[in-house]
Order: structure tokens, then sequence, then C-alpha cells
């Protein structure tokens, strides 16, 4: 269940630990940027994707402290317990005994960390994968637990919307076509309207009505079973990941070397900001999932350094692959999922190459969207459950997958929009996870360690942004985007 202690897992590499953060930022929001890259102007955009990484990457650094901070905490209660109970199998306590015990009891009394020198191992060595949820439990009170839960809930079924849209969206791409030439799949420089027709007397948004339905019967029972995703399944899903990125990157090169590349984007248009902000957030987000990326580790001695390597490389991919979408198409040519610009036959001539890239995201995200939907009615459990407590039949195993399952699908029948819905995913409740959550658990967790361990105390895995400003900086930047992204939104809505 979402939020408590598991086990660390099978251990790996710090450059294996790489790969995987990796593979976890880089997304579907990897395939909505180039658009959002296009209708904000390549300069703003440049600005922004530097600036909201190195703000994911300072984040990123508050929750690996938090981690090592709720460690210290478990592993101190553990020494506790083992200490209680030898007290408690001594049958009798000698007059060297009582004086153990003393020195116990003053050792008690003195900052813990003054203990822990005296042999102990380090307090704060990430060895317990410390959920996100099992640190806001420790750190929060009731009502900060409740809006942490709240949170994430939100986001996951913002996360299961766009893969519900997503899926459906590429068929009905890939599949219908107006002139019913389906050889060369979709047209980039054609705009098409949900009411033209598909097959026959069917209409485009009929036949995504019908995805939504197939993909919907077939994966949601996922929803009311326990599913994760395999060792081999990541492997394979990442490795057809990075052939569609090469692929679609090489051939956006080879286009604008020949001279036909048609991109001329502006250097700053204010109304696409709104969304270039969202994709952006959404396109960074792995807090959530840090505590199981970062625990497994093996050595952690440079871990920062390489979290920071990490998101330079990231930054590169997504600078390369919108930089070459932006000058390759048109603006207004450029959808919503990036992949389905090249299924069109000038620019791939290749037709298994063009289902390929089309049907990319089908593969990835219907793998995903079990796992994301587990994760989900998991933390609804968790959010309602008492101690000592259990839920009903019907309840554990009807309602909370039904709750899980039927909004997201409703959100995917109503629209696929993708861009909007990863932009406003991104900007509400992917600050408040990306942002907001992280802020405060680091600025709790330091107190708690102050009490805890004494004045002075230092994590050794303590963000290099320990001064208090880097937290009011962070939470003032979520806030100031909560309100321009709404005002942005209020904004629009009056135009129209």
């Amino acid at each position: 269940m979402a939020g408590e202690i598991t086990e660390t897992g099978e251990l790996y590499s710090p450059y294996v630990g790489l790969v995987y953060m990796f593979n976890l930022i880089v997304g579907t929001g990897a395939l909505t940027m180039p658009k959002a890259f296009a209708s904000a102007g390549w300069l703003v955009s440049l600005v922004l994707l530097v600036f909201l990484g190195f703000m994911s990457f300072v984040t990123t650094t508050f929750v690996m402290e938090a981690m090592a901070a709720a460690n210290a905490q478990l592993r101190w209660k553990r020494m506790e317990n083992h200490q209680e109970e030898d007290d408690d199998s001594s049958s009798t306590a000698s007059d060297s005994d009582s004086l153990l015990q003393d020195n116990y009891e003053r050792a008690e009394k003195r900052p813990i960390l003054s203990v822990q020198r005296r042999g102990s191992p380090n307090l704060f060595e990430i060895t317990d994968r410390v959920e996100l949820g099992q640190m806001a439990s420790m750190f929060f009170n009731k009502v900060g637990v409740n809006l942490f839960y709240f949170c994430i809930i939100i986001y996951l079924y913002g996360d299961l919307a766009i893969y519900a849209a997503a899926v459906p969206f590429s068929l009905m791409q890939v599949s219908c076509s107006t002139t019913g030439n389906d050889s060369c799949g979709v047209e980039a420089d054609t705009r098409y309207n949900d009411t033209d027709l598909c097959w026959g007397p069917l209409r485009r948004v009929d036949a995504y009505r019908i995805y939504l339905a197939v993909f919907t019967l077939l994966l949601g029972p996922f929803t009311f079973f326990d599913v994760q995703k395999t060792k081999y399944l990541q492997i394979l899903t990442s490795l057809m990941r990075w052939i569609a990125f090469a692929i679609m990157i090489v051939l956006a090169l080879v286009r604008i070397g020949r001279g036909h590349g048609e991109g001329h984007p502006p250097l700053a248009d204010l109304s696409g900001v709104r969304n270039l902000f969202g994709v952006c957030v959404y396109s960074f987000m792995c807090q959530h999932s840090l505590p199981s990326l970062i625990t497994p580790v093996s050595s952690k001695r440079h871990l920062t350094r390489l979290v920071f390597l990490d998101y330079v490389l990231i930054l590169a991919f997504y600078g390369l692959l919108s930089f070459t979408a932006i000058f390759c198409f048109r603006g207004d040519s450029l959808l919503d999922m990036y992949t389905l610009n090249f299924a069109s036959c000038d620019i791939v001539g290749v037709a298994a190459v063009r289902f390929f890239l089309g049907l990319f995201p089908v593969f990835t995200i219907s793998t995903n969207f079990p796992i994301i939907a587990v994760t989900l009615r998991n933390n609804w459990k968790t959010l309602f459950h008492r101690e000592g407590g259990t839920y009903p039949w019907v309840v554990d195993r009807v309602v909370f997958p039904t709750i899980t399952l039927v909004p997201p699908v409703l959100v995917a029948f109503c629209t696929h929009d993708l861009e909007s819905l990863v932009g406003i995913t991104g900007a509400y409740a992917g600050t408040g996870i990306q942002y907001v959550v992280p802020a405060f658990l680091v600025y709790h967790c330091r107190k708690d360690t102050q009490l805890a361990f004494g004045p002075g105390t230092v994590s050794k895995h303590r963000s290099p942004f320990h001064h208090t400003f880097w937290v009011g900086f962070v939470l003032l930047w979520a806030f100031s985007c909560f309100f321009f992204v709404t005002a942005n939104i209020v904004l629009s809505e009056a135009k129209l």
C-alpha cells in the first residue's frame, strides 16, 4: 500500500540508478513538449525549461534529505527497541548492569549524534525505502497528511486521464483518413476536425470513443487486482522509447540538413507560456518516485552529483528533441503527440517506421496505465484507512477500483486535448508534488532532526540548498505559478 515502508529491493550501481532516473523522468511529457515550445517561442521556452529543470533539481535534493532524516529516525527507534528487549530479557540486574544502564540513560540525554559517534553506523544512511506518504505521516500533522494525499491523488487522476486520452487519440490519428488513403497515415499539414469522417459514416470522434471504450475494457479490469511492472517489461518499454526518440531526432536533423525544415518559431509568445509551464513541470516529475529509485543505489557517496548529471543530460535531451522539432515542422502543423508528425509519407518513406512511431505511445502507455491505476487505488485506501480497521470486500474490491477508473475515463471521453491535459495536470497537482510537498517535507524534517539529534546535526545527504531561503523561494515560486496559471486561464476564458 502506498505510504508504507518496504524492503530496499535488489541493489544496483549508481550509474544504473542514473539510467533508471533518466527513464523515469523522460516519458509522455516529452512527446507534448515540441508543440508547447512552438507556441511559446524558442527563447522563452529555453529559459523556462532550464529554470524549471533547476527548480526540480532543488526539490529532488530536498526529498533526498527528507529520506535521510526519516531513515535516521527509524534507525534510532530500532536501536531503542533493541535496548528495551535486551533489558527485558535480563532476569536480574547486577551492579555492572545497573552501571551500564545508567550510562545508557545519560547517553539518551545527550544529542543522539554524540551517541552515534561512539561506533554506531551512520544514522542518516538511506537504507530503508520510505515512501512520500510515510514521510508525510512522520513529519506532517493530520491536516498536512490529508492535503498530501489529496494532492497526489489529483496528480494521479491527471496522469490516468492523459494516458486514457493518448492511446485512443494515437490510434484514431493513425487509422483515420479523410482521403481514404490509409497507407500514409496522418498528414501533418492537414487539420482534421472531430466531425470529419473516419470509416464510412463514422466520424473521427466516434472512432476515438470506440478506441477509448476498447482501451477501458482491456486495461480497466487490472485496476481491480494487484499488478506491478516487471523488470523485463521495463527493459522492453525503455528500449522502444529510446528507439522512437532516436528515430525522431535523426529524421528531423536530416530533414533540416537537407534544407526541408519548415519551422520559423517566434522568439517569444507569452500566450503559450501557460501550457509550456505545465508541460515542463510534468516532464520533470520524479519526486514521488524517488524513494523507490534512490534507496536501492548501492553507493550513495556522490549521489547529489549523479542526480545533477542526470538533470543536465535530461535538459540537453529535451532541448535537442524540441529544437529539432520546431525548426523541422511549422508551428501550426505540430501535433499534440509529436510522434504523429512522422506518420506522413513526406517525412518517413518506410511504412513500418511510420506505424511504429504512430503507435509507439500505445505500447508504452498501455503498460503504465494499470500501474498508475493501482497506485491511485492504494492511495485512496491509505487516505481513508484507520488503525486496526479493515474494509468490507465490496468497498475494497469494487468501490475503490471504480472511483479510480471512472473519472479519468470520463475526462478522456470529453476531451483529447493532450497539451491542455498535460499543462493543467503539471501546473496544479504537479506543482504541489514537485514544489510544495518537498519544501514542507525538508522544512519539518530539519526541525525534527534538530530536536531529536541535537543542534548542529548535519545529515550526510543534506541538500546543497540548505539555507532556509531556498525553502521560502520554492514555496514563493510555487504559489506564484498557481496564481499565474489561474489568472491566465481566467483571462483566456474571458476573451472567449
